[in-house]
């Protein structure tokens, strides 16, 4: 892993160096994104190096602008890259046009935003059914939202429900097409600690259930604790990563 002028901890590169024995789910390598307005560069991405494992929870931390919503777009298809390569598995994802990121999106990919984007007029269930109508291989949307502990709220609409089942109804959503890698950008950004709890432990149920690979970013350290890495960015770049030997279950998390 490249040290992008970043000290890294000795714990990160023992991980870096074992990193190579594990499954990748994701290869990343020389990850660079500029943004041009104007006369104006802004280098969000700084030439990152950095693999996802198969069916891991990896926490991305650190501080806004730091590059970490940036990097999460690009692994899901949904922006295109300055320079370097990404690989899913044996798919060279930078190589992609639109349409064929589009069907990667469809088939592999699933997205939790901080913001639920629930259509109002229709039920928890009916919500979650717009994602297995078009999915390849999909869950019963009822299955999904038992999974994330919503069996008895199925029927209730997006104004019946609170803050974090509204959420949890969009993580249903997510995984009931039976995705290969969930990603979440600030999935408890807007919600009270103990509310977020109650979300965090959808997702390490999902984890768990189905083995999906998680990549979540929060700016909140204590979060992290509940993942089995951690991923520091800091100005474009990868900074701190290592395993978290002493994982605790998102139950026991305060913030």
């Amino acid at each position: 892993m490249r040290n992008n002028g970043s000290v890294m901890s000795d714990t990160a590169s023992m991980v870096s160096s074992s990193a190579d024995d594990a499954a990748a789910a994701f290869r990343v390598r020389g990850l660079t994104k500029v943004y041009v307005t104007g006369e104006v560069e802004v280098h969000a991405l700084r030439g990152i190096d950095l693999d996802l494992h198969e069916g891991e929870i990896a926490a991305l931390l650190g501080p806004s602008g730091s590059g970490k919503s940036t990097f999460l777009n690009i692994i899901g298809g949904l922006d295109y890259p300055t320079a370097g390569t990404v690989w899913f598995r044996d798919h060279e994802l930078t190589a992609y046009g639109e349409a064929e990121l589009t069907a990667y999106r469809r088939d592999h990919v699933g997205f939790v935003f901080q913001f639920y984007n629930l259509i109002p007029s229709l039920t928890a269930r009916e919500n979650v059914s717009l994602v297995t109508e078009i999915a390849r291989d999909p869950m019963k949307p009822e299955d999904a939202l038992a999974l994330v502990g919503l069996a008895e709220r199925m029927d209730h609409f997006p104004a019946q429900l609170s803050g974090g089942e509204q959420q949890r109804v969009a993580i249903a959503r997510a995984i009931a097409k039976q995705p290969d890698v969930l990603l979440c950008d600030e999935p408890t950004g807007a919600l009270d600690s103990k509310t977020g709890v109650v979300v965090l432990e959808a997702l390490e149920s999902v984890n768990r259930e189905l083995g999906t690979t998680t990549a979540l970013i929060t700016h909140n350290a204590g979060m992290a604790e509940m993942a089995h890495r951690i991923i520091r960015f800091a100005d474009g770049a990868v900074v701190e990563m290592r395993a978290n030997e002493t994982r605790r279950p998102a139950s026991e998390l305060e913030w």
